[in-house]
C-alpha cells in the first residue's frame, strides 16, 4: 500500500529537495509501511487564488496529485476534499489519499478553480455527490473556473448540464458519453471554452494543470511553473 497525504497543513516549498533516500528518512519517521506524505509548500499571500479538489475512492492518483502538485507550486492555496465520509480514499492501483477535508464542509467557500479529477468510479462518485453538484453549478453560475479530466467531464459536468454549448474533451471511451452533454466534442489533449477547461486522462494531466495555472495567474506564472518540470507540450490548448 501507498499512501499519498496530500494536506496542506504548512505553507509549500519542498520542491527544492529531491525526495531520495538520503533526505526522506529526515522528513518521514518511519517508511515502515511504505506510507508516503508528500507535503509540499508554497508561499501563500492574500492574492492565492483558492482552489478546490474533490476526491473519491476510484481516483486516479496521477491525475488528482499532479494537479494539486502543479497548483500548489504556483501559490494557489488548494483545498483537498473527499466527498465520501472519511478523509482517506481508496484511489486506484492500491495508492491510499488523504485529503485536507470533506466535501461536507467547503460549501458555504468561495473558489477561484474547482478541478475534478477522474479516474472510475471516481469520475462516478463525484457525480453522485449532491454536494458537490450544489458546490460546482454555483461555480459555474457565477462565472467562475471549473475543470475536469478523463472521464469525469462526461460523467460528471456532462450529467450535471453544465457543458451545454460549449467544446470539451475527455477519456477517448467516454467521448460517445460526451457527445450529447456539449455543442461539440474534440480531441485536444487540453480543450478550454470560456471558463471551463477539460482534459483527456492521465498523460495530459501535466498540461491539464499548467493550463488551469495559466488561467488563474497568467502565462508568465505558467511559463515559470512548467520550465523546472522539463514539460513539453505536444500541442497547444485549444
Amino acid at each position: 500500500m501507498v499512501l499519498i497525504s496530500v494536506r496542506h497543513v504548512t505553507p509549500h516549498s519542498l520542491r527544492h529537495f529531491p525526495l531520495t533516500q538520503h533526505f526522506l528518512p529526515k522528513q518521514i519517521p518511519s517508511l515502515k509501511n511504505r506510507i508516503f506524505s508528500f507535503t509540499a509548500t508554497a508561499t501563500m499571500s492574500s492574492t492565492s487564488k483558492k482552489v478546490l479538489v474533490p476526491v473519491a475512492n476510484g481516483s486516479e492518483p496521477i491525475e488528482a496529485v499532479i494537479t494539486i502538485d502543479v497548483l500548489r507550486m504556483s501559490g494557489a492555496d488548494v483545498r483537498v476534499a473527499s466527498v465520501d465520509k472519511q478523509l482517506r480514499v481508496d484511489a486506484c492501483h492500491g495508492v491510499k489519499i488523504v485529503a485536507d477535508a470533506l466535501v461536507s464542509d467547503c460549501r458555504d467557500a468561495v473558489f477561484d478553480l474547482i478541478a475534478l479529477p477522474g479516474g472510475m468510479p471516481c469520475a462516478t462518485n463525484l457525480k453522485e455527490s449532491e454536494v458537490l453538484e450544489t458546490i460546482v453549478k454555483k461555480q459555474a453560475s457565477a462565472g467562475r473556473l471549473y475543470a475536469a479530466v478523463c472521464a469525469s467531464p462526461a460523467v460528471a459536468l456532462g450529467s450535471w448540464g453544465l457543458l451545454k454549448g460549449l467544446k470539451a474533451t475527455c477519456y477517448p471511451s467516454f467521448l460517445e458519453q460526451l457527445a450529447p452533454a456539449c455543442a461539440a466534442t474534440v480531441e485536444s489533449r487540453v480543450q478550454q471554452d470560456g471558463k471551463v477547461v477539460t482534459s483527456r486522462g492521465p498523460g495530459t494531466t501535466m498540461e491539464f494543470a499548467v493550463a488551469l495555472v495559466e488561467q488563474l495567474y497568467g502565462k508568465e506564472r505558467a511559463d515559470e511553473v512548467s520550465g523546472p518540470l522539463v514539460v513539453t507540450f505536444i500541442d497547444n490548448v485549444v
